[in-house]
This record gives C-alpha cells, structure tokens and sequence, in this order.
C-alpha cells in the first residue's frame, strides 16, 4: 500500500510541475536570455529595453498603466462575450439545417476575409468615438473562431450514438442538445481559445486606430514621445492579459468537461 501511495503521490507532483511548473520555467528562461542579450550587447534602450528597464517604466506610472489595461480588458470580455454566444448560436443554426448553411456559409467566409485592420478606421466614422467601435472589432475578429469550431464539433458525432438514440425513440432535439451538443463541447472550447487571444489584438488594433483609451493608446503616444520602454510596458501587459485569459478559459475546461481528457488520452 505504501508504495502504491508513493506512486501516486510522485504522479501527483509530477502532474502539478508539468502543469505550473514548466511553463513558469519556460518564461523564466525567456525573461534570462532577454536579459542577457540587452546586457551581453550593451543594447540601448531606445531600441530594445531591458526587463530592469520595463519594470522602471511601470513603477513611474502604475496607476495609468493599470487604468489603461483595465479598459483593454473590459473591451477585450465584452466583444468575447458577444462572439462567444452569437458565435455558438449560429453555428447550432447552421448544423441544425443544410438548406441554412449552403446559404449562409460562404457569405460568412467572405465577411471573415475583410482585413480587420482595414475595417477599424470605418467603425469610427460608422460609430463615433468611445468603446463601441472596438468592441465590435473584437467582436468581428473572435466571432469566426466560435463558429467553425462549433460547426466542426457539432458534426463529428459519431453516427453510433445517434444511431444509439433513435433507437431509445429520442427525438431530434434531445438528440441535438444531449449527445451532439456534449459531444461538440472540446472542440468549442479549442475555439473559444482560439478567439480569447485574438479578442485581445483586436481590443489593440481598435484603440490604435482610436487612441483615446487602453493600452493600444499607450503605445501610440509613447511611440510618438519616442518613449520605447513605456511601450514594451504596455506589450508586457498585453502579453500578460492574453496569457491569463487563456488560461482562465482552459480552467474553465478542465472544470466542466473532467471526462474529455480521459477520452483524449
């Protein structure tokens, strides 16, 4: 007994460093190598600031930087939030008839190959100055990913189970919504992954074009004092926000859907 209990517990620890460990190892390593380049070179800081240099950036202005990122954020959940539900929305409309998306899908195809970039600058004109344009281009870009990753899971079914459930005279709903939509769930959750990351490049392509707020302003006007640590600043939290979001959406996961990872294994 004991020795099985020393397995198990040396798997327990093996899982958690896997899981935190090497990834907190990896960043570190990277921040090092970083850091050595910029000393190694002797590299100014107007072309490529040190983590030493970026961290006296942030303490100068902690609580600018941290009211910008927190608009960043709020844009960056709320134009996700939207996509994600209309996202599934309509691919569960799409799946549910043929007719609807031969129709509809290639128009949906053709408004996602608009560069978003070039779509920005209008949102302004068509919307004026404030959040709305930006959560709509966050909206635009992270709306693509929910569908096709929906669509995709929504048909990989295995025709055994459904063949399973009209045998047990289930109907077509409780067959859409017990065994097709449970079934779809990883493959929606790889595109809501997918999405939470561009969701933060859109909320910064939007505040560039409309540098009133956020930290995709923060850029622009510390690029235009010529300000290059501030600016890394603001893409260090970028970078941050975007990785902490992800790893919220995988948790939410793992929380929901404890089985899909026996099944992939």
């Amino acid at each position: 007994m004991s020795v099985s209990s020393d397995t198990r517990s040396i798997s327990v620890i093996r899982a958690r460093f896997s899981a935190a460990g090497l990834p907190t190892l990896g960043a570190a390593s990277a921040l090092l190598a970083w850091w050595t380049a910029t000393t190694v070179f002797n590299v100014s800081s107007f072309f490529l600031p040190s983590p030493a240099d970026i961290m006296t950036a942030f303490r100068k202005q902690p609580e600018y930087l941290l009211r910008e990122s927190w608009v960043t954020m709020t844009e960056t959940l709320i134009g996700f939030g939207i996509a994600a539900a209309s996202g599934l929305l309509i691919a569960m409309v799409l799946t549910a008839s043929s007719v609807i998306q031969r129709a509809t899908l290639p128009l949906l195809v053709a408004l996602n190959s608009i560069p978003k970039v070039a779509i920005a600058p209008l949102l302004v004109v068509w919307m004026g100055f404030g959040q709305g344009p930006k959560i709509t281009l966050v909206l635009l870009i992270c709306f693509f990913p929910v569908v096709v990753s929906t669509m995709s899971g929504l048909t990989s079914t295995p025709a055994d189970f459904g063949e399973l459930a009209r045998s047990l005279s289930a109907s077509w709903w409780r067959v859409y919504f017990k065994v097709r939509l449970p079934w779809a769930l990883p493959q929606i959750f790889v595109g809501l992954k997918v999405a939470i990351s561009l969701a933060v490049i859109g909320a910064v392509v939007a505040e560039i074009s409309n540098p009133d707020r956020g930290l995709g302003s923060v850029i622009v006007l510390s690029g235009q004092s010529f300000d290059t640590p501030l600016a890394f600043t603001a893409l260090v939290l970028l970078a941050l926000m975007s990785v902490m979001l992800f790893y919220v959406i995988c948790a939410v996961e793992r929380l929901l859907l404890p089985w899909a990872r026996a099944i992939s294994a």
